[in-house]
């Protein structure tokens, strides 16, 4: 959580502007309503916002990330500021209760107080309840972050108490940047914005073996696909199925193919094409010179409905069997 306010701004503009003109106009909200899809800094922006409300020694818009209060909001553990997450599938009521009998107190070390509410579209509706009554009886120096990926879960009486800021998803490019600048290696920073839109799930699977054995598999049985397509069976009884046991697992495996045959695509499209797999570029030129663009967008279709019957529960060996004899054709 100890992005800086420059760095934050450079990928969220318009929400950092927004909180900007607060503190500089000094119209701080009672509570703000942050919301967007993962991995768009939904949490490093509230806590950046709760440290420059505390800081000893801000500078205009700035905390200063130094003194005392920026460093314990960074470690979780300032008294008077408290963050709040679902209880297992949940957030609630007794959490939100908890809440607002802290509230009625002091601050412990100020005469101000903020609460963050991740995940607040997870709240039951009693705990719901209990929030929009704390949202309607705003007490001075009582400030509120709610943060959520779907907005539309909630009542919209909460969402008509807060100043929502919208936050916008991160390009490929702009994610891929932001994984560089993080130590990832140019081949994890150009896959990775693919798969998901959070820095830190990124990061994680970059550094889980599993993950850097699956890739190696794709490639694997791409390559066997595209030169001795007889052997994409015993390939995939002996090799693909052991590694890939759980759904979530042949999602992924799934996407990561998929990923394979759109850089064939791209290769046989765009002039000057950016490659996912660039260091699998000779292999893949290959493929595109010998393969129409019809054939190539049918095989990706093919991995698309793949992915769809794994939704429903299909057998991971029997849909594999099936997707590469899909794939075989033509």
């Amino acid at each position: 959580m100890n992005k800086k306010w420059g760095e934050l701004e450079g990928v969220q503009p318009t929400a950092l502007r927004m909180l900007k003109n607060s503190i500089v106009k000094d119209r701080v909200a009672h509570a703000y309503l942050l919301e967007g899809s993962k991995g768009t800094g939904k949490k490093e922006i509230s806590f950046l916002f709760a440290k420059r409300l505390f800081c000893l020694n801000p500078h205009k818009h700035e905390p200063c990330y130094e003194c005392i209060n920026c460093k314990r909001i960074d470690s979780g553990n300032h008294p008077d500021v408290h963050f709040i997450e679902p209880d297992g599938l949940s957030i609630k009521k007794e959490q939100v209760q908890y809440l607002q009998a802290e509230f009625t107190k002091t601050g412990v070390e100020s005469n101000k107080k903020l609460y963050i509410i991740n995940h607040v579209d997870k709240m039951t509706v009693s705990a719901s309840n209990s929030l929009l009554k704390f949202l309607e009886e705003p007490t001075d120096g009582t400030y509120a972050i709610l943060l959520t990926e779907t907005i539309q879960k909630l009542l919209d009486t909460i969402i008509s108490r807060c100043q929502v800021i919208s936050l916008r998803s991160l390009t490929e490019k702009q994610l891929a940047e932001q994984l560089m600048n993080h130590n990832l290696s140019r081949a994890d920073a150009t896959l990775m914005p693919y798969l998901t839109n959070s820095i830190t799930e990124a990061i994680e699977l970059s550094e889980d073996e599993w993950f850097g054995l699956a890739r190696k598999l794709v490639i694997q049985l791409y390559e066997v696909l595209t030169t001795r397509p007889q052997q994409a069976l015993l390939f995939i009884h002996e090799k693909w199925v052991p590694h890939f046991k759980e759904k979530e697992q042949a999602h992924i495996g799934l996407n990561l193919l998929m990923l394979l045959y759109r850089d064939v695509l791209t290769l046989q499209v765009e002039e000057e094409p950016m490659l996912i797999y660039f260091y699998k570029e000779d292999h893949l030129k290959s493929h595109a010179l010998q393969a129409t663009q019809q054939k190539i967008i049918a095989k990706i279709e093919v991995i698309l409905r793949a992915k769809n019957k794994l939704n429903s529960n299909m057998n991971i060996q029997l849909l594999m069997e099936q997707l590469v004899l899909d794939l075989q054709e033509g």
